[in-house]
């Protein structure tokens, strides 16, 4: 027989929403359980019992958005550090590009993953807990593509060893996706996100990174998005 699991973290893990949001919506009675309301925090229940949101809670994840930037070097993704901006600075009415409100207050908005200081390319803002839980989340295994110029030597044997093969802080690295597009480019893609781990990958095999930038997360492309520029996640993209 199945054990029973907290309500929290199953909602989170069936992508309901996240942990932090289900407690919210327990605490506010609009969580069902079998058609029953379940209002307690720290309530468990069986796994295969079944889970709905009301229909308040539904129209609060539809008000919430999320934003799509540009990141240009030098800005950092989250807190501003010393003598630098933060990515967030740039999300202002004169940067907007595509459809929706560029009026719309963006409180709540918060980095789902990161893009070091050095590096430019596609940064994920969002309100919504679900889309934060499916890119950063401990099981998350939503790809991220990069386009990196290197100098340095780029043989089979060291693309080899970038693939499958190099541990960072004691940990094995899981198999990342490598191509070569020309004597100066390498396509990256991974499902991990260690601290600058492009940078330290390429250390390892004596490659020096001169250029970094990230093009797609899931199945979101950065595209033709300007740099500094941002735009509203559209509802016929999901990641």
């Amino acid at each position: 027989m199945s054990e029973p699991v907290r309500l929290s973290k199953l909602m989170a893990h069936r992508g309901l929403c996240s942990r932090r949001e289900a407690d919210r919506y327990i605490e506010q009675g609009l969580v069902l359980v079998d058609g029953v309301v379940v209002d307690v925090l720290g309530t468990r229940i069986l796994p295969e019992q079944n889970i709905e949101l009301k229909s308040a809670a539904k129209k609060a994840q539809a008000a919430r958005h999320t934003i799509l930037l540009n990141k240009p070097i030098a800005y950092v993704s989250n807190l501003p550090e010393d003598g630098y901006q933060a990515a967030t600075e740039l999300i202002q009415p004169e940067n907007h590009t595509g459809g929706g409100d560029p009026n719309l207050s963006w409180v709540g908005f918060a980095p789902a993953g990161r893009l070091d200081i050095d590096s430019q390319g596609l940064l994920v803002l969002t309100q919504d807990g679900r889309v934060a839980r499916k890119l950063i989340g401990a099981d998350s295994t939503i790809e991220k593509e990069y386009l990196i110029w290197v100098e340095g030597d780029m043989g089979e044997d060291t693309l080899d060893r970038l693939r499958e093969g190099l541990s960072l802080d004691g940990k094995r690295l899981k198999r990342a996706g490598i191509k070569k597009m020309d004597e100066y480019h390498l396509q990256f893609i991974l499902t991990e996100g260690r601290k600058r781990q492009i940078r330290r990958m390429c250390e390892l095999v004596d490659l020096r990174v001169t250029r970094l930038m990230r093009v797609r997360i899931g199945n979101v492309r950065l595209e033709n998005l300007p740099v500094g520029k941002w735009r509203y996640l559209r509802q016929d993209e999901q990641f």
